[in-house]
């Protein structure tokens, strides 16, 4: 039997890669196929089920392709093994996002972090909101070295705000990066469990990974990103609004905090639940929840977390 596949919305260079190489990859998974590419068209040779798993497979690259604003030859494997795809996260949100430095896969733990994965997928901006220890900021950080990995954006962009040093960071010594570090140790913890070393420091230098504080912010338009702002908390609603305004095409931002940590002067400031509100019902905006019982630290933490909030309640104490 013989078909052809004709490419109408994608310059075929695109799919087939540098010298061929992506078809060549993904004709690996078809030996029992003649398959000749000439120009915009990819003609089929042999028996007609194995020719129609191929125009299938051949029809997800080319879905990935429009999500993406490149292909390499690992999206080929992922289509095949069904790891990384989106479609896969999509149904069940406990797929592999990402491996760490020492090969150990990473995924969601519970089904509040599967949750928050799925709604990643489905939506541009997506506030997790929750207590300590439930790996929402971890689980964020993977999701955005998966899609670089993948080359779905072009740069991770962290920030988080210096609410000690009021964002007025000039008088602290050292460069930027010296400046914020304090701040944004939990977010280079959680890269360094994803990315070598070496790598993480070629990445930070070239601009694909960016520190960059709130304060500094404003003006910039972010494309092609995957955005997160943790400890948004500590942000208040002017704050926020800016930051979401940042969004520019091919973006995601994931806005992580815990309304019981309020590190401003007076905790009515901060802007994080009353953002939450005002945008709530707005497509492509989700929300997802933790709760302690979420909590993936060591089991103590669920338990002390418990504890201070049941003090907070008899006593009034502020939390």
């Amino acid at each position: 039997m013989k078909d052809t596949i004709k490419l109408e919305t994608v310059d075929p260079v695109e799919i087939y890669g540098p010298a061929n190489r992506i078809l060549e990859e993904f004709c690996k998974y078809f030996p029992t196929l003649k398959v000749i590419a000439r120009g915009d068209e990819i003609i089929l040779e042999g028996k007609e089920n194995t020719i129609q798993e191929f125009r299938q497979k051949f029809s997800e690259l080319i879905a990935r392709r429009h999500r993406k604003l490149s292909l390499t030859v690992y999206d080929v494997e992922d289509i095949f093994d069904g790891e990384n795809s989106a479609e896969m996260f999509k149904l069940s949100g406990d797929a592999i996002i990402v491996h760490s430095t020492d090969g150990k896969p990473i995924r969601a733990r519970n089904a509040r972090q599967q949750e928050m994965v799925r709604a990643y997928f489905d939506n541009d901006l997506v506030f997790a909101l929750g207590p300590a220890g439930t790996g929402k900021t971890y689980i964020a950080i993977a999701l955005a070295v998966r899609a670089l990995k993948n080359r779905e954006v072009r740069r991770i962009i962290l920030t988080r705000p210096a609410v000690e040093a009021g964002e007025r960071l000039g008088f602290l010594p050292g460069d930027l990066k010296d400046k914020l570090d304090p701040y944004l140790q939990p977010l280079y913890d959680a890269l360094g469990d994803m990315i070598p070393s070496k790598k993480l420091q070629e990445l930070m230098a070239d601009g694909t990974i960016q520190i960059a504080p709130l304060a500094y912010m404003r003006g910039r338009t972010l494309d092609r990103a995957v955005v997160i702002l943790d400890e948004a908390q500590n942000t208040n609603a002017g704050q926020l609004k800016m930051f979401l305004t940042r969004m520019g095409s091919d973006s995601k931002f994931i806005v992580t905090g815990d309304a019981t940590q309020v590190d401003l002067p007076r905790r009515e400031d901060s802007g994080l639940l009353g953002g939450v509100n005002i945008l709530k019902g707005i497509k492509g905006i989700a929300t997802i929840s933790f709760a302690n019982e979420d909590i993936v630290r060591h089991p103590l933490v669920s338990k002390i977390v418990k504890a201070y909030d049941k003090a907070c309640e008899q006593v009034q104490i502020p939390k």
